[in-house]
């Protein structure tokens, strides 16, 4: 009996940790469910597999550049550059969050995606020749944990060690508790050359056009001035299913300008192809151009279901002034959004109240019974009025008398201690309210002003400081400023990522993306049941309750979003026929000859006759 006993304790022994170990080999990796495409797929929905290849592409940038080195802090990285990278993964246009093998040929993972092994390709290959390699991935996470800008700290955190368990095989192993974002995020991550970066600083700017393994490299640039990529020929990766009707622009070249209105003159006088436009002014008023009547130049609006994010006027809550939230509270109500959309925004814009807004992360109406369950434990730590009312903004008719809001700021005002005196709003101890908006375009003063024109009837003085792309950064990185306006990008699948917009931990690092300085405990824990969500219904709620959390700390004054892209161009493309959940991919796009051949002598990236 004593061995039968011995010998199940040692099957017991020694099967646990296999059937731990257990993991199935993978084409892609949903964040939650299955992936869209099936294992052996030709390409994706939404591109024209059988694009041409050719021609020129110029797009316009603002400000400067002196670095080819995105990955670290210092320095301003030129327009582009990632595309001279190629990631293990690649992500699909068309699904909330999924990623299939790029330089990876297939991945290994078990159920509880505590681990995950990539199987790189052979035939990959960097632009010198020499193949991509386990040494290179390792050598990747290392580097950029250790120098490279202060968000990949956060964004790995979760990364307990990366192995190489063969020339071309390495494994994360990821820290306890589940997260299954980590597998898709570690694939996200752009692979460096280890023989090309060992003997140069990594953590110091540099022009030297970098060693890539992408379908660009780097062929011309002017520090400041332009950049020029050239299609790889002979690009190891070019009829991989996830890049069949990509990269079909032989050479892209980025031109910079000083600001948006120099740009516009720019592009109309056929300067460059292609822009993105963000002003709804200059979209209404910069465009109506004989071109356009001709067909010469396209206006298009595509629409789009990504998350609209939350963009706004931004609180710096390390300032002792901003620390009191009946005091952002109030401030909200100078500001007239329906004024501004009527009179500056020609209406093209939807007010912003969530920081998910466009999908169904957004939080409405009062905690669902999942929500609840997630913030009764933290009832202490959180606003009352996130169990008891939906949030929305301040609002107004949109004729300019805002004199009812005013009234509501004042009485807030007055909770928080504060008093007009002489026609100035005043503390306790006699100091004036005054602070500063930081600013890095001269677009945003015609919101800013009329906001600073609110709050002076509130005995408020705001100063508006527009400074350069360079001091602007910096003062990002230190978190100098007492407000700006900026915006974080949501996906439809949040996760890891927002321990670097909200946490305590992330508000004290320089260089991270909580420029409002939130520091609660109870947000901090609804980030990390975001990040470990366990399925997609889990993960709405979860979102949805950390949605509520920020709302109610009034650490943004929202702004507005649009449902659709506004895309202006030169009628030389063609463009495939599906646009995906995510919106234009002009990454996609190709140059038509016949149509660019109606263009010569008209734009500089067509030849003259």
């Amino acid at each position: 009996m004593r061995y039968f006993l011995a010998a199940l304790a040692l099957i017991l022994t020694t099967a646990g940790p296999a059937a731990a170990e257990t993991a199935k080999t993978l084409h892609g990796i949903a964040m939650h469910g299955a992936p869209k495409y099936p294992a052996g797929f030709k390409h994706f929905d939404y591109v024209n597999p059988d694009a041409p290849k050719g021609g020129t592409v110029r797009q316009a940038s603002i400000g400067s550049f002196d670095s080819l080195n995105p990955f670290i802090v210092k320095g301003e990285s030129a327009a582009g550059i990632g595309a001279i990278y190629d990631s293990l993964t690649k992500a699909s246009a068309d699904e909330p969050f999924t990623r299939y093998g790029l330089l990876a040929e297939s991945m290994e993972m078990p159920e509880d995606r505590s681990w995950i092994v990539f199987n790189l390709r052979k035939e990959a290959r960097w632009h010198d020749g020499k193949p991509v390699t386990a040494d290179d991935v390792v050598f990747t996470f290392n580097i950029v944990r250790e120098k490279g800008a202060p968000q990949f700290k956060f964004y790995y955190s979760d990364i307990d060690k990366v192995e190489k368990l063969g020339d071309y095989k390495v494994k994360f192993s990821f820290k306890g508790g589940e997260n299954r974002e980590m597998p898709l995020i570690v694939g996200e991550q752009a692979i460096l050359p280890k023989h090309y970066w060992e003997g140069r600083a990594f953590d110091e700017t540099s022009l030297e056009p970098p060693l890539g393994s992408g379908a660009y490299k780097v062929a011309d640039l002017e520090p400041g001035r332009h950049i020029t990529y050239t299609r790889v020929a002979d690009y190891w990766g070019k009829d991989l299913p996830v890049n069949v009707g990509f990269d079909n622009f032989d050479t892209i070249r980025y031109d910079y300008y000083r600001d948006t209105s120099v740009v516009i003159e720019a592009f109309k006088a056929g300067e460059f192809d292609f822009r993105s436009e963000n002003s709804s002014k200059d979209w209404a008023t910069a465009y109506n151009v004989d071109e356009i009547k001709t067909g010469e130049m396209i206006k298009d609006e595509i629409k789009h279901n990504r998350s609209a994010g939350m963009q706004g006027f931004v609180y710096n809550t390390r300032r002792p002034l901003f620390q009191d939230p009946k005091v952002r509270e109030a401030l909200a109500y100078a500001f007239d959004f329906e004024r501004s959309n009527k009179t500056l925004f020609y209406g093209q814009y939807v007010r912003t109240r969530s920081y998910f807004d466009n999908s169904e992360l957004a939080a409405t109406g009062l905690p669902s019974k999942d929500e609840l369950a997630l913030l009764e434990p933290l009832r202490d730590q959180l606003p009352p009025r996130v169990f008891t009312e939906e949030y929305t903004p301040p609002t107004t008719d949109g004729t300019g008398r805002i004199r009812s809001n005013l009234r509501q700021a004042v009485k807030l005002l007055k909770e928080a201690g504060w008093t007009i005196k002489d026609g100035k709003l005043v503390n306790g101890k006699g100091q004036p309210f005054q602070f500063e908006v930081l600013l890095v375009s001269p677009l945003f003063e015609r919101i800013t002003l009329p906001f600073g024109k609110n709050l002076e009837r509130l005995g408020i003085d705001l100063k508006v400081r527009t400074v350069d792309v360079a001091q602007y950064i910096k003062r990002l990185e230190t978190y100098d400023f007492d407000m700006i306006v900026t915006s974080w990008g949501q996906s439809l699948s949040p996760g890891n990522e927002q321990r670097s917009y909200w946490t305590s931990e992330a508000a004290g690092h320089p260089g991270g993306r909580n420029y409002a300085g939130i520091k609660n405990p109870a947000i901090d824990a609804l980030v990390e049941k975001v990040v470990t969500a366990p399925d997609r219904e889990t993960l709405v709620a979860r979102t949805r309750a950390l949605d509520r959390a920020l709302q109610w700390g009034f650490y943004v004054i929202p702004n507005w979003h649009l449902d659709y892209d506004r895309l202006v161009y030169w009628n030389k493309f063609g463009k495939p026929k599906v646009t995906p959940l995510s919106g234009a991919q002009f990454g996609a796009w190709w140059v038509d000859t016949t149509l660019e051949a109606k263009l010569a002598g008209r734009i500089k990236s067509v030849p003259r006759k």
